[in-house]
């Protein structure tokens, strides 16, 4: 991996069965993000977006070619590595926001951490919610809170792990403009001040236009190829 990637991917390929025979969903995407930058996928609906998404997440694996995500080599391991992977250095943001309605906003947050054996869960859920400004909605259940705030909570969740990498998949999507616009500078300000490396796919402009860098997919393929690797100069 070069030594200034948190992402590098080397031409992979994604293809599935269906009944009409196979379907080649992506065509040899090579891609590299430096630590800490913003990263737009854009493109139209059924272009391979999310499928990238999914597959640069270690949430899937691609038919060819290789990801190496924080140093690891996801497609040399099995779906217990790449968990093992995933709870170390990834955070996931949603559009449907993927909280569990069972657990108050503090539970939520307090999850991931408890799956890793943290014990100080609670007071860092704590903190983490009060950073994206629920103090005092922890014990709240997701029904009991807007649309907006189920998001903070699921921002708070990503992030209280401290991830090297986190990973949004149209985290607006669900949410007027104006709470929109509240995510996406909640999404930016913590990305900055942790440091975090953050791959999102959005159709929003506005949203695009905040990160650093932008790839198009269409038909599978990227289409800006001169910005698929690290700008020069980029480094850890």
């Amino acid at each position: 991996m070069s030594s200034y990637a948190m992402v590098d991917v080397r031409a992979i390929t994604k293809k599935v069965s269906t009944q009409e025979g196979d379907l080649q969903l992506l065509h040899s995407i090579s891609l590299q993000v430096a630590k800490g930058q913003s990263l737009a996928i854009t493109g139209p609906s059924g272009s391979g977006k999310s499928t990238l998404l999914g597959l640069l997440a270690g949430l899937d694996t691609p038919t060819t070619g290789e990801i190496i995500l924080a140093g690891e080599s996801l497609t040399a391991l099995d779906e217990d590595g790449r968990a093992k992977v995933r709870a170390e250095s990834v955070g996931f943001v949603f559009q449907s926001f993927q909280l569990l309605p069972g657990l108050t906003a503090l539970e939520n947050v307090m999850l991931p951490l408890e799956l890793k054996g943290a014990s100080d869960a609670r007071a860092r859920a704590k903190i983490y919610l009060d950073k994206v400004g629920l103090a005092q909605r922890l014990h709240h259940y997701p029904q009991q809170l807007s649309g907006g705030e189920q998001q903070r909570v699921a921002i708070a969740r990503a992030f209280v792990t401290k991830p090297n990498v986190l990973f949004a998949d149209e985290p607006t999507g669900n949410l007027d403009s104006v709470t929109g616009e509240k995510i996406i500078n909640l999404l930016f300000e913590l990305n900055e001040k942790e440091g975090t490396t953050l791959i999102l796919v959005t159709h929003e402009e506005r949203l695009a236009q905040r990160c650093e860098r932008r790839i198009q997919v269409s038909a599978g393929e990227i289409t800006n190829k001169n910005d698929a690797l690290l700008q020069e100069g980029a480094h850890l």
